[in-house]
């Protein structure tokens, strides 16, 4: 079995653009998406028609598909209200029908964050104000897991039976998280479009991350227009904006 997984388009049509097109040398059974499709100052709409009609893809919601459709406009976050307000009723609707998670093939259990919470890293641990990867996971037993959110890809053994892989963002490299009860910094030090092919062999799961060029320039300049410096640096270059 062939399997893509995509994850954090975040809107970026011109990325998701590049990974289609990728995609169809690739060949894959079946392509997951994990999830935070629209949030952000880029093509929400354009991008969530697009997923829309991806009929044969397996695609769960993310933190930010969530809080799109549970908080108020005033409620919201700078990247959630920008995608909000170019969304339509059909746009609203698939959002509010994903799920937060899924099996696939038996044992392949697809999550945003972690198994228990879309906002919680599966893979990195933050609590020291660095982001390292996470030890002592407590996830499920067996098979495989695949997660995305923090934006980094990372493909790893959790035990004897067990994987875990994170594909990275396909439309955005970096961010910061001032935010959250451990401020961190996710930055994959590229602007690529990436995602994650895995293929089922005789010796197990075998990972090919793919890294693909797109128009990052014309990416920076629909989110200079939308005011958010902090996103065109990310997306000119894959590392993140400070704070001064």
């Amino acid at each position: 079995m062939r399997l893509a997984v995509v994850a954090d388009i975040h809107g970026n049509l011109l990325a998701l653009e590049a990974v289609l097109d990728d995609l169809r040398a690739q060949s894959p059974d079946l392509v997951v998406n994990l999830g935070d499709h629209l949030s952000g100052p880029l093509w929400a709409r354009e991008t969530a028609d697009v997923l829309m009609a991806a009929r044969e893809w397996v695609q769960i919601r993310g933190n930010h598909d969530r809080q799109l459709t549970e908080q108020s406009l005033e409620e919201m976050g700078l990247s959630d209200r920008a995608a909000a307000l170019h969304l339509g009723d059909a746009e609203w609707a698939w959002l509010r029908s994903l799920q937060p998670s899924a099996v696939v093939d038996g044992d392949v259990l697809l999550c945003h964050g972690t198994p228990a919470s879309d906002v919680e890293y599966l893979l990195e641990d933050v609590s020291r104000g660095e982001t390292r990867l996470a030890r002592d996971l407590a996830v499920p037993a067996g098979g495989l897991i695949l997660c995305g959110h923090s934006h980094v890809p990372r493909f790893v053994r959790l035990s004897d039976t067990s994987l875990a892989a994170n594909p990275g963002s396909v439309g955005l490299q970096a961010y910061t998280d001032y935010e959250h009860r451990f401020p961190h910094v996710m930055e994959c030090g590229s602007p690529h479009a990436r995602y994650l092919v895995l293929d089922q062999t005789k010796r197990g799961w075998q990972a090919t991350f793919r890294t693909l060029e797109y128009d990052w320039d014309e990416a920076t300049r629909r989110a200079e227009a939308g005011g958010r410096e902090d996103w065109a640096f990310a997306l000119r270059t894959g590392y993140a904006l400070r704070k001064p």
